[in-house]
């Protein structure tokens, strides 16, 4: 085993495999013969235990592999070929996605957050400016908000934070997207007070993610509204997103939500999160972004983490100052007491 291998790692929360129970299914139909393209019983099961915990019996429900390609996929389907979409500066989309939506011909209109949030007010004064612009025919016209819960900085929209966005989305007549990559460890936050029928009713899409959140891969798209879009399944195929072999994701979504696991997976990422932000404001580290899910941000100086980066991976975040470096570790679903023991003896 290399040095690198040895390391501790709290990277991201993609790292690991699949929990045991989703392998488990797996195994048990890998030799069955099943009908392509999520176009089979499975899948449909799944799709049906999906829209039972949303409380949206007539939902429009799809599975992609991942997060930017369903990001790509959704926004590509609901814009037209002049239109943007509104995001945080520091939202996924307009980040960590490498161009892939303004590859596909839509321009992602970045503006300023607090804590990782877009608020009501600037999206609506925004929106206003571009209105009333006597040249606005001659720019990109905002037709969609994206945001995620979690935020790409580990906060929280609150219920009431969606109501405003909603709004603001309804009187300007644009779709609400709510990119969900994170959202098993949101709904497990113990702040967190938004929930999955909240989401479906204040939001015209989202999608539910299972590669960060005990999957081997996979996105759940949910459309409340079927009839809000058109050809939906053939924008998944246009884009390369369409897998022959669909039951792979509808498999495993249909235990992620069978007995409640989805509803639990979560919340060992959370403790893990929360005795480790302990540890760090005891020992003198300066928290960021005041996250309360799994992706804990601190302040360490360089010189230091060179000597953590021989025992530790971490995500590098950004540069704070020429001293220091704002650096996040991520828990996840599987992340034990024992290697949270050992990040804090590091540290």
């Amino acid at each position: 085993m290399s040095k690198q291998e040895k390391r501790l790692s709290f990277a991201s929360d993609y790292m690991r495999g699949a929990h045991p129970d989703i392998l488990r299914r797996l195994e048990e139909s890998n030799l069955e013969k099943v009908s392509g393209y999520g176009r089979d019983g499975i899948t449909e099961t799944a799709r049906d235990r999906i829209r039972s915990v949303c409380g949206s019996p007539d939902a429009m429900v799809e599975f992609l592999v991942g997060g930017t390609q369903a990001n790509a996929v959704v926004i590509g389907a609901f814009l037209r070929p002049y239109q943007g979409v509104i995001a945080a500066v520091t939202g996924h989309v307009s980040g960590h996605e490498a161009g892939a939506i303004e590859a596909g011909g839509h321009k992602v209109l970045a503006l300023p957050q607090v804590d990782g949030k877009l608020q009501a007010d600037t999206v609506r004064g925004f929106l206003q400016d571009f209105y009333g612009d006597e040249n606005h025919e001659h720019m990109v016209m905002p037709g969609m908000v994206y945001i995620s819960q979690p935020t790409e900085s580990g906060t929280l929209y609150s219920k009431s934070e969606i109501v405003a966005l909603r709004k603001v989305c309804d009187d300007y007549k644009i779709p609400l997207y709510l990119d969900g990559a994170r959202l098993a460890y949101a709904l497990a936050c113990p702040s967190n007070d938004v929930s999955l029928p909240d989401i479906a009713k204040l939001c015209d899409v989202f999608y539910i993610g299972g590669t960060k959140c005990g999957l081997l891969f996979g996105e759940a798209v949910v459309i409340p509204d079927a009839k809000a879009v058109d050809g939906f399944f053939t924008m998944i195929k246009q884009h390369g997103a369409l897998l022959a072999k669909g039951w792979l994701l509808g498999l495993q979504f249909d235990e992620l939500f069978r007995g409640g696991l989805y509803g639990r997976i979560g919340e060992t990422a959370i403790k893990a999160a929360e005795r480790l932000r302990g540890a760090l404001t005891e020992k003198g580290y300066r928290l960021c972004f005041n996250s309360p899910t799994n992706q804990v941000f601190c302040v360490m100086e360089n010189k230091a983490l060179e000597k953590i980066a021989e025992k530790v991976e971490y995500g590098f975040w950004e540069k704070f100052d020429d001293e220091h470096t704002v650096v996040r570790f991520a828990t996840d679903w599987y992340t034990t007491d024992e290697e949270i023991d050992a990040l804090i003896s590091v540290l």
